[in-house]
Parts: structure tokens; C-alpha cells; sequence
């Protein structure tokens, strides 16, 4: 493999590295390689949020249709064409469709590991065959993030993420191990799989979250037939036969856990108890991580684990890359930025900025609205069970908000505007003057300002 020189060097092709590649050349003569060993796309677009909402949102609509008069639907979604459904959104794990993306805006994709040798240099390793590449401005790492799997649960050959968005084959009884996104919305899919679910956490659910969202994802998935231990300690895990037996397979005979002095036994365990970034193995003592021509993007970088947010850095990185390739400064990016988030989950939990508990850390004189989502005659309207809960963490003295949860069916769609309150500081009496529309479910934003009064 012949050796070869771009201007941005990408290691790492998940949406995070493909978007730093996209701005660092747009409009321009520059050039750009990503360097990938599994599927161009990522995490992301084969094994995390493309086939878990398109496993997700057919769960959503399945149990808002059988909340609604005057629709009849069965008590059991189709698991095959559930997972059709997902393969489909995932191109059947081909990534023709990305490669194709990337050549039509002049990004190489090459096949392999890369490996920092030196400054600006990397190594390509495919399959022994290594090939040098080096970028004349800036090499971008974009390794993203692997599962963080405790010894105890090692030598059962778990099951990961990966295996529960790609699962081939349905175990009759799952016990998923861990109370974050991942977990919950497993969980949640599996179920409505036909799977019997136990899940076991050592502390409450989406414990980052405002309390009331966790206890409300908790009634949730228990109406729906999952059995939700808290507050839980696992002491043993027993698996007599334990193999690799291929993404979403069963991997050997049905495993024991002992909990709190109680054993439960099922056909298989997802352990879903955190990630980390993946930095192994890509020749970080070759280097100075903090060398100017050196760019972190996405869940490699250490911020939060989300593929918006990983985006969010890659335009900033591109952007700054470009500017200094063209000798002028980069665009400034403001501090303290709100990440927002939504879970999956039935109810949805959707949230931006800090909780009360975090402004209150922050010294922050916090004020809320608090208010029932079924005040809104428009969330009612979206299914006949709807329930829900909306807060806003407000700043006494700033008069704007800091942070915002809400809880329902379907509040996914409310979020992007407590955003934009958030980042652009809209002062909280300015709100009355945007008008909701009737019946929506917006003029919950209304209600919450009421609350105030």
C-alpha cells in the first residue's frame, strides 16, 4: 500500500469524524481521508440511534394506537417486521450508501486501523498490510466509544448494545443490567419483542436526570409487563457455557444472576452499565495530545456519549481547521453550551440544560414552573392514557431558563425550542408574547408560565 498526503487526516468514521471531515474542505480545494476499520457511518447509523428508534418508534405508535378510541389493534407488535424494519434503516449493515456520500464531496475513505506514529502521521493497518498517511494541517480522532463491561459480568460473554439493537435471535427472558438511556430502552424494544425482561439497577433510573423523569420511565416499562428492580447489588453471575456466538445470538447456556440473596435465571443478560472512549491502540504515546494540528471529536473526546453533540464539535473543529488553513480566525464558540437529550422510552423523556439540582450546585438562585402535562388539552389528545410532567429550571436574577425536562408521549418535538430559549437567553417575559398554537401540545409552554404567577 503506497504511502499518500492529505490536508485533514480523519481516524474514525462515525458521523462525528465524516462531519469534522466535511466542514475542515468545504468549499475549497482541500483535501480529506477518513480512516475506517468497521462500517463508514459509526456507532451511531449501524448500532445505536438509527436501529433503535426504528425499533422504538413502531413500539410508540403501537401502544399510543391501542390508547385511542376508535382504532382496534392487536396486543402484540410483528418481530419480524420489527426487525425488517431495522434492518432496512441500517442497509443491512452494508455502508455502500456513505462511501458514496464521501467520494461525492471529495473524501477518501481507506480500510483499516489508524495508528498515530508521529506529528501530523498515521499508519494504516489492514489486516498487516500498513500504509503511512500524512496530513500536511491537522489530523482529527474520532475514535468514538466502546462498552465498559465489570469483571463480574465478563466471563458470562454479555451482551452488549450492539447485540440488542442487531438482535438475530429473541431470548425468551433478558435481564439488562443498568438504569441509563441504554438500558431503559432496551429494555423497552425487547419487551415489546415478546421478551420476558428483568432489569436491575443499582440506583434509580436515568439517575442525571430530574428525579420525577426516572420514576415516571420506571412505571413505564413495569405497565409494561418489565420487571424493575432499584437500588440493587449483583454478587454472582453463573454461566456454565459462555461463547461468542455472533452479534445478537445467544451466547450459550441461560445465565444466572444472585441479587440481593435472590437468583434469577434467563436466556440472556445485557449488560448496559456505561462506555468509555476508545482510545487504545491508536499510538497516543507516539504524540503530544495536545498538539495544535491534533483535534478530538465526539464520544473520543470525553463529552457527553451523543451523536448530535458529536456533530455539534466536528462543525467547531471544521470550522476552526478551515480558518486557519486560510489564515483567518475561527468563528467564536460560546461557552457552556446546554446539550439536549431525549429518551426513547414510553413515557419520552426530553431535556436541555441543567436540572434544579445541578443550577442549585451552581449557585444559582433557581425558580421553577412545574407543571401536569395533562393540563394540556393538546398532550391529551395524543393518546387517551397520556401523562406526563414539564419543568422549567429558570434564573431568578437573569430572568431566563437554564434548563428544561419534559416527560410524555411525544415531547421529543418540544425540546428544540427550550433550546433556543436556553442558548440565546431569551428573557422568561418575553415568552408570554409567543403565542402556542390550540390544540397543540406547545401551550404547555404557556401553562408552565402561568405557573409562575
Amino acid at each position: 500500500m503506497s504511502d499518500s498526503e492529505y490536508d485533514v487526516v480523519v481516524i474514525g468514521g462515525g458521523p462525528a469524524g465524516e462531519v469534522a471531515a466535511q466542514y475542515a474542505i468545504a468549499g475549497s480545494s482541500r483535501t480529506a481521508v477518513i480512516i475506517e476499520h468497521e462500517l463508514l457511518g459509526g456507532e451511531c447509523s449501524y448500532w445505536a440511534c438509527m436501529p433503535s428508534k426504528a425499533m422504538l418508534r413502531p413500539v410508540a405508535v403501537h401502544a399510543a394506537a391501542r390508547q385511542l378510541d376508535g382504532i382496534k389493534v392487536g396486543k402484540r407488535l410483528l418481530p419480524e417486521e420489527l426487525l425488517r424494519r431495522r434492518d432496512a434503516w441500517v442497509n443491512d449493515y452494508e455502508d455502500e450508501g456513505q462511501v458514496k456520500w464521501a467520494h461525492g464531496i471529495n473524501i477518501d475513505v481507506v480500510r483499516g486501523h489508524g495508528i498515530l506514529t508521529g506529528k501530523r502521521t498515521v499508519d494504516v493497518d489492514n489486516g498487516g498490510r500498513v500504509k503511512t498517511i500524512k496530513a500536511r494541517q491537522a489530523v482529527i480522532v474520532a475514535t468514538g466509544s466502546e462498552p465498559v463491561i465489570p469483571k463480574i459480568y465478563a466471563p458470562a460473554q454479555p451482551w452488549t448494545s450492539r447485540d440488542a439493537t442487531g438482535v438475530r435471535e429473541i431470548p425468551g427472558s433478558l435481564i439488562v443490567v443498568g438504569g441509563g438511556v441504554v438500558a431503559c430502552e432496551a429494555a423497552t424494544w425487547m419487551a415489546a419483542l415478546g421478551t420476558k425482561v428483568t432489569l436491575l439497577a443499582r440506583g434509580t433510573l436515568l439517575a442525571k436526570s430530574e428525579p420525577f423523569a426516572g420514576e415516571r420511565v420506571a412505571q413505564g416499562l413495569i405497565d409494561s409487563g418489565i420487571d424493575v428492580r432499584l437500588n440493587v447489588k449483583v454478587s454472582e453471575v453463573v454461566r456454565p457455557v459462555a461463547a461468542d456466538t455472533g452479534v445478537g445470538r445467544i451466547h450459550g447456556d441461560a445465565v444466572t444472576v444472585t441479587v440481593d440473596g435472590e437468583s434469577i435465571t434467563a436466556d440472556e443478560i445485557l449488560v448496559a452499565t456505561g462506555r468509555r472512549p476508545t482510545r487504545e491502540g491508536i499510538g497516543l504515546a507516539s504524540v503530544n495530545e495536545d498538539a495544535s494540528w491534533l483535534y478530538w471529536v465526539g464520544d473520543a473526546s470525553g463529552g457527553p456519549a451523543l451523536t448530535h453533540w458529536g456533530k455539534y464539535q466536528a462543525r467547531n473543529v471544521g470550522h476552526t481547521i478551515a480558518a486557519r488553513a486560510e489564515d483567518r480566525n475561527p468563528p467564536p464558540v460560546p461557552a457552556d453550551v446546554p446539550v439536549p437529550q431525549v429518551v426513547f422510552t414510553d413515557p419520552q423523556v426530553a431535556s436541555v440544560g441543567l436540572t434544579e439540582r445541578e443550577a442549585i450546585a451552581k449557585g444559582i438562585d433557581v425558580k421553577l414552573a412545574d407543571v401536569d402535562m395533562t393540563s394540556v388539552a393538546g398532550f391529551g389528545l395524543l393518546r387517551d392514557d397520556a401523562a406526563g410532567r414539564a419543568r422549567l429550571v429558570i434564573d431568578r436574577a437573569a430572568d431566563v431558563i437554564v434548563g428544561a425536562t419534559f416527560v410524555g408521549p411525544e415531547v421529543d418535538e418540544l425540546l428544540h425550542a427550550a433550546t433556543i430559549a436556553i442558548v440565546g437567553r431569551v428573557p422568561v417575559a418575553s415568552l408570554w408574547h409567543a403565542v402556542p398554537s390550540y390544540p397543540s401540545v406547545s401551550e404547555v409552554w404557556l401553562k408552565l408560565l402561568e405557573s409562575l404567577d
